[in-house]
C-alpha cells in the first residue's frame, strides 16, 4: 500500500503564513518529483510549486516569492511555505508525486493525497 497525507489545514487571515506538510509512505522504491496543486472554488487544479529529485523548485507566477516548496528525502516529506497569504490564495492544496514502487520498479507512476483546505479571509 501506498499514500500521501497532508497535514496543515487552516483558517488564516491575509497575510499571515502558513505551512503546509506532506508525507508519503508505503512501498516507494524512488521519488521523482513532488508536487503542490490548488483547487480553488469552481476553479481547475493548477500545479503552484514542484521539486525534483535533485532539488530544483518551480513556481506558478501567482505564488512566486510567496510560497517556497522544500523536501525531506529521507522521510519522503514535502512541505510548501506559503507567507503573506491572501484571500485568492483559498484553495484545497493537494500534494501529488511521482514515483515508482519496489514492487514494480520499472513503472513510474503518479500518486495523489486527498487535499487539505486553506482559507485566508480578508
Amino acid at each position: 500500500q501506498l499514500q500521501l497525507v497532508e497535514s496543515g489545514v487552516g483558517l488564516v487571515q491575509a497575510g499571515v503564513s502558513l505551512i503546509l506538510s506532506c508525507s508519503a509512505s508505503g512501498i516507494i522504491l524512488s521519488i521523482n518529483a513532488m508536487r503542490w496543486s490548488r483547487q480553488g472554488p469552481g476553479e481547475q487544479r493548477d500545479v503552484v510549486a514542484v521539486i525534483t529529485n535533485g532539488g530544483r523548485t518551480n513556481y506558478a507566477d501567482s505564488v512566486k516569492r510567496r510560497f517556497t516548496i522544500s523536501r525531506d528525502s529521507a522521510k519522503d516529506t514535502v512541505h510548501l511555505q506559503m507567507n503573506s497569504l491572501k484571500p485568492e490564495d483559498t484553495a484545497v492544496y493537494y500534494c501529488n508525486a511521482e514515483l515508482s514502487r519496489r514492487d514494480y520498479p520499472s513503472l513510474d507512476m503518479t500518486y495523489w493525497g486527498n487535499g487539505t483546505l486553506v482559507t485566508v479571509s480578508s
